[in-house]
């Protein structure tokens, strides 16, 4: 309990940090002496866990690329490229259409220099971008700086690096050169490689120094007291409970439970005699033990997998495609191909326990057996649970799904030893137990092409993409619908049928089913399907979609922008993104392609795309005084980077923020989630604040 206390406690305090700053990668960086008066600059990376850092020459086309670059370098020379080192992960991305290669855990860069005057002094930084599967941070960099007298050095004029390298001898080039200890400020003005915030005492020719206002003042206490991640933490709590209790209900109507409930409700209340009390006692602590062996499953899962791996888990293809045969391998149980079960020995030997033993122990162990034999009937329901909750990334969420399936599995054994005269009003067992089966192999049918729809996203292959996803569904649903009204027939249902036609119930579900495969036959043209839209793979991996209508900003300057909705009396949406950002383009893709977002976005908000890793240089430089050091920006990304921090507190992307024309929030901040109910909420709660 106080695990799950401290849990509660933690997940809750990173909701409210949602808008506050990340540091998921910590770089090192040291000077590595080698012989013949060379040297190599090392940058070490630690990466927390789900996030990976992009290794070197992915081209422009990609994300950020880790590359060197030069502030100063004198009395050394650089010697071929920036290499990378570690183990190197490869995968096709959806979004960039090419293969992109990243770290994982651990990184090293290189850049070996020679080493040609005495003395030295070496200013150089390594810029790198990283990403989880949710947001990305903007290009950040790692600073080097050192000087010293080199070993057994040399004037050398021949130099490797004009032929094998992108940089040319910086020594010489002021193009190059945006330290702060230049001698020449106006160097800082032309260069778009410049570092994120650079500390000058003397500021560059003719800088624009940011005024008093609130365009600018920081934002993150109002951003805070909106409150939003907490509801939508408890939300998520909620539902996993929820989904588990329903699961637990379902496994209660499966043949092999059914009809065990009033067998064990008389055997407890025969064996009491007299004793009613007993009776009722030896029920409840029967169901206890039920309760605490799946909860002891979902925590043997997280202690064997950890949140780590579990986090992982969620986005490894190769644990996707295990996921997608297990439930196939669920669902062809269900229709009858064959039974899943455990081998009668396990049963029969703790069987024979439990008659031989008295007390508790007993009871537990007949609950043990129930597990056992019911197997063939739970297997699906508790897999599937398991995979939807491990693949959460939420270390407590297994158990907190095995704890609702177990309250559920459990009750009716507890409520029927306190009512005994309720078990007369129960349905007896019967074909329509075999029914729930067949309805539920077709559910897990459906979840299966989930998982294998990330495999297949992850590796490039395009076999399952978004038209041929919805034309399974469609045809799954269909088949499902055409079951329950009595037209499809399975092998078990001829075998169990007692000739009477399809109830009422079942007819009612059939037309449901139809009617949401007809919902989705547009979405093989191009329509959202806002219903399918978190499982269906993104619209961009559709190959026909007559829906082409983009929402592109009207704006990519912050004061140019917020002038502009002031004008027009509209409340602003900033869109915090980058050009390599892969959950941007997957948020525009599958988000803002919605009509109604699309519609909301272009009417009723002055949309502002500001991009932190736009290298182009400011029309002129941006000062900012912050304490004792004065700041002083010359490139787009600099500024906009340093906006998203200072006045919202955060520094990954995508992150979009509601605020009114003089910059007050409207809203909380919203992020990457592919759901479209949820951004339309976070527009619609804006726009009416605004109002």
């Amino acid at each position: 309990m106080n695990k799950i206390f401290l849990s509660t406690l933690m997940l809750l305090m990173a909701a409210v940090a949602q808008a506050q700053m990340m540091e998921p990668v910590k770089f090192s960086s040291s000077l590595k002496m080698l012989n013949n008066n060379e040297a190599e600059i090392v940058f070490s990376a630690n990466i927390d866990d789900g996030w990976h850092v992009y290794s070197t020459d992915l081209g422009n086309e990609g994300p950020i690329e880790a590359s060197l670059h030069v502030n100063k370098l004198e009395g050394a020379e650089l010697v071929g490229k920036l290499k990378p080192r570690g183990k190197e992960v490869e995968q096709f991305d959806q979004m960039f259409g090419m293969k992109l290669r990243f770290f994982e855990k651990h990184a090293t860069f290189v850049q070996r220099i020679r080493f040609n005057k005495p003395q030295y002094n070496v200013d150089v930084f390594l810029e790198y971008g990283a990403c989880n599967d949710q947001m990305c941070m903007p290009p950040t960099e790692v600073p080097f700086k050192k000087k010293g007298t080199a070993p057994n050095t040399a004037p050398s004029n021949n130099s490797e690096f004009s032929d094998n390298s992108d940089y040319s001898d910086n020594s010489d080039n002021s193009d190059n050169s945006d330290s702060s200890e230049s001698s020449d400020p106006s160097e800082n003005s032309d260069n778009s490689e410049s570092s994120d915030s650079l500390k000058s005492s003397t500021a560059p020719s003719n800088p624009r120094t940011l005024q008093p206002s609130t365009l600018y003042t920081p934002s993150i206490k109002e951003l805070q007291a909106f409150g939003g991640a907490d509801d939508m933490t408890n939300h998520s709590w909620l539902y996993i409970l929820l989904m588990g209790f329903v699961g637990g209900l379902l496994a209660v109507c499966m043949p092999c439970i059914w009809p065990i409930i009033p067998m064990t409700v008389s055997f407890f209340l025969k064996r009491a005699k007299n004793d009613k009390q007993r009776g009722i006692r030896d029920a409840i602590s029967y169901g206890l033990s039920i309760i605490v062996i799946y909860l002891a499953l979902g925590l043997i899962v997280t202690s064997i997998f950890g949140s780590d791996t579990l986090n992982a888990m969620s986005t490894n293809a190769v644990f996707n495609i295990f996921l997608f045969v297990l439930l196939v391998v669920f669902a062809l149980s269900f229709f009858g191909w064959f039974e899943l079960s455990l081998p009668d020995k396990w049963a029969n030997a703790v069987d024979s326990k439990a008659s031989s033993t008295s007390g508790m122990l007993s009871i537990f162990l007949m609950a043990f057996t129930l597990v056992l034999v019911s197997f063939s009937c739970t297997a699906p329901i508790v897999g599937l649970l398991l995979v939807e909750t491990a693949t959460s990334g939420n270390w407590v969420a297994p158990a907190l799904g095995m704890f609702g399936f177990a309250l559920a599995l459990a009750l009716p054994f507890t409520l029927f030893a306190l009512f005994p005269s309720w078990l007369k009003q129960v349905p007896k067992s019967g074909s329509w137990m075999n029914t729930l089966k067949v309805v539920l192999g077709f559910i897990e049918l459906a979840f299966a092409l989930k998982f294998f729809s990330v495999a297949d996203l992850a590796y490039g292959w395009h076999l399952l993409d978004r038209e041929v996803f919805l034309s399974l569904w469609i045809a799954i649903f269909a088949l499902l619908g055409f079951y329950l009204i009595g037209v499809l027939k399975f092998q078990s249902d001829q075998i169990n049928s007692d000739g009477r036609p399809m109830p009422v119930i079942c007819i009612m579900g059939g037309l449901c089913s139809i009617a949401f495969a007809i919902y989705m036959l547009p979405g093989l043209w191009g329509a959202p399907c806002k219903a399918v839209s978190a499982f269906a793979p993104p619209m961009n991996t559709q190959d026909f979609n007559l829906n082409q209508h983009n929402v592109e900003a009207q704006f990519t300057d912050y004061e140019t922008g917020m002038a502009a909705a002031k004008a027009q009396g509209k409340p602003v949406l900033l869109d915090f993104t980058g050009f390599g950002c892969v959950n941007c383009r997957k948020m525009e893709a599958a988000v803002w392609t919605d009509p109604r977002v699309a519609e909301m976005l272009e009417k009723d908000f002055v949309l502002i795309s500001l991009y932190v890793d736009d290298r182009s240089p400011l029309p002129e430089p941006f000062t900012v005084i912050e304490g004792s050091d004065t700041l002083t920006f010359t490139t787009v990304k600099q500024k906009n980077s340093w906006l998203q921090a200072h006045k919202f507190g955060a520094n990954t992307q995508p992150f979009y923020v509601a605020v009114s024309p003089d910059g007050q929030p409207l809203a909380p901040s919203y992020s990457y989630k592919e759901d479209v109910a949820a951004f339309l909420q976070f527009l619609q709660t804006a726009k009416g604040n605004f109002k």
